[in-house]
């Protein structure tokens, strides 16, 4: 009886340290992902974090390496806001709305047609095209000021909002195209050719069918060609003037509560404020986007 039950016991703890050694192989990259997951979250979250703190700090304590908030205080949205002071903050955010709106509209309008063109039809000269807007996209946006700067010198737009809008469609267009046009690629032709055998033409098919599918990368795309245009400094600080500058030049002019002292604390309170409407939009973006993942998922 004893040595049936040990020939027994025997398979049985070799099946148990198998069982061990496949859970400790499954935990083990999930582990990994935990803590790299972890540690990129930090990363990205720790400069933010340290802006918050910096925003509610007095000015007489701006460099206190305390990680935690102390001196709190909020002086330093009031001076953000501060048009004494020559801090049109409201203004800027107002400005910066309207820009990203229309840019991200325009892109919107005419890289989604155009996306959809490069990844469905076939065309002379499709290549060159997609090379071209390619090309667009990795010009050095510092080696446009000059030119823009003269050219609409010349016609009279500078200092207005379209010298701002047209310079950010150009910069957010080629991101677009290639972000939809890969997306157009990767649906199935069954959808559409069934539509036009339905009766649909091309357009209609592409209304109907192709766009709600479409949906997750449409406002994906949105988000990111937004974001571009809301970052924007460089050509802004150029060409824009007092009543159209956007909220990042507007920061770069920032004056203090204080004379002859950098307005650290008060950047910090701008740069939390103008993060907020970002973070709004990908929170109410990501809603849709999870909608259209689910909704617009194709069966077999």
């Amino acid at each position: 009886m004893t040595l049936a039950a040990d020939r027994l016991r025997i398979p049985a703890e070799r099946a148990g340290a198998r069982a061990d050694v496949r859970v400790k192989r499954h935990m083990g990259p999930k582990l990994r992902t935990g803590i790299q997951a972890g540690v990129i979250t930090l990363w990205c979250l720790l400069p933010f974090y340290w802006m918050i703190v910096t925003s509610f700090r007095d000015v007489g304590y701006t460099f206190d390496p305390t990680p935690f908030f102390t001196h709190v205080t909020l002086d330093n949205y009031t001076t953000a806001f501060s048009t004494a002071l020559g801090n049109h903050l409201g203004r800027a955010l107002l400005n910066s709305v309207f820009i990203g709106g229309v840019v991200t509209i325009i892109a919107l309008l005419v890289g989604t047609t155009a996306a959809y063109a490069l990844a469905r039809l076939e065309f002379r000269g499709k290549s060159l095209i997609a090379g071209a807007i390619l090309a667009a996209s990795m010009f050095p946006g510092v080696a446009l000021i000059s030119p823009l700067f003269q050219l609409f010198t010349d016609i009279g737009w500078m200092g207005t909002y379209q010298a701002l809008i047209l310079p950010s469609i150009s910069f957010v267009l080629p991101l677009t195209v290639y972000t939809l046009a890969s997306f157009f690629r990767e649906m199935p032709w069954d959808l559409e050719e069934a539509a036009r055998i339905d009766g649909c033409t091309r357009i209609q098919a592409f209304r109907r069918i192709i766009l709600p599918l479409a949906a997750p990368a449409v406002f994906t795309t949105a988000i990111l060609a937004f974001i571009s245009s809301w970052n924007e400094y460089l050509i802004s600080s150029q060409l824009s003037s007092d009543a159209t500058q956007p909220v990042t030049v507007a920061i770069a002019s920032f004056a203090g509560s204080q004379p002859h002292q950098e307005p650290y604390t008060a950047v910090m309170a701008a740069g939390t404020i103008v993060t907020i409407p970002l973070v709004i939009l990908v929170l109410v973006f990501q809603r849709r986007i999870v909608a259209g993942l689910t909704a617009g998922g194709v069966k077999g």
